[in-house]
C-alpha cells in the first residue's frame, strides 16, 4: 500500500502513505457520499480484504482524495470506481472532522467533505470486489435504529455521522 494521501503534519498539508496515516492518527483529507432514494439510503459492506474495517458495513461511499482533486470529483471518482455507479447529482452537506479509532491500533482522523445524492428510484450498484463485498438499500429510520442495536457490524465513522451529524448532512 503506497498510496499517499494529503494529511496535516506540524500544521502542513503533506503527502503521507496511507498506512502511516492511519497509524499515528494524522488528520487527513477524506471524502464521504450518501445517495438516497426516498426515506432509503444506500449502504456498502466492506470488502474482507481492506485493511481496516473489513466486513462492516458503511455509508454508500467514502474516501482519500489524491493530491489537489476537488473533493466533489473525488466523490464521483470513487462512486464510480467502488460501485459501478455515474452521472448522480451530489450536493456538497456539510465538511466535518472527527476521530475514531478503527482497530489495529489504526485511527480515522478525518476532515470530510460529505456529499448527498438524492434520486427517484434504487440504482443499480456494479461493486469492485475489492472494495465491497455487499450493497443494501435501507430505510433510515431502520438504519439508525440497526447501528444503536448492533454497532460492531458498522464503520465507526457511520455512527458518528448518523449520532452526530445526521441534520448537517440530511437535512
Amino acid at each position: 500500500m503506497n498510496a499517499m494521501i494529503p494529511a496535516w503534519v506540524d500544521g502542513d498539508l503533506v503527502a503521507v502513505e496511507k498506512l502511516e496515516v492511519h497509524r499515528r492518527g494524522l488528520l487527513h483529507k477524506a471524502v464521504s457520499v450518501f445517495v438516497l432514494c426516498g426515506n432509503d439510503v444506500l449502504i456498502q459492506r466492506r470488502a474482507m480484504g481492506k485493511y481496516h474495517t473489513p466486513g462492516l458495513w458503511a455509508n454508500t461511499c467514502c474516501t482519500h482524495p489524491e493530491w489537489d482533486e476537488d473533493p466533489k470529483d473525488c466523490a464521483n471518482r470513487r462512486l464510480r470506481e467502488e460501485l459501478g455507479i455515474t452521472g448522480l447529482s451530489l450536493e456538497h452537506k456539510d465538511r466535518l472532522t472527527y476521530r475514531a479509532p478503527v482497530g489495529n491500533g489504526l485511527v480515522e482522523h478525518e476532515r470530510v467533505d460529505v456529499f448527498l445524492s438524492r434520486g427517484t428510484r434504487r440504482i443499480a450498484t456494479e461493486p469492485d470486489p475489492a472494495e465491497v463485498m455487499q450493497t443494501d438499500w435501507v430505510d433510515m429510520a431502520e438504519l439508525f435504529d440497526r447501528v444503536q442495536r448492533t454497532p460492531s457490524r458498522y464503520t465507526p465513522w457511520l455512527a458518528i455521522y448518523l449520532s452526530e451529524y445526521a441534520d448537517s448532512i440530511f437535512a
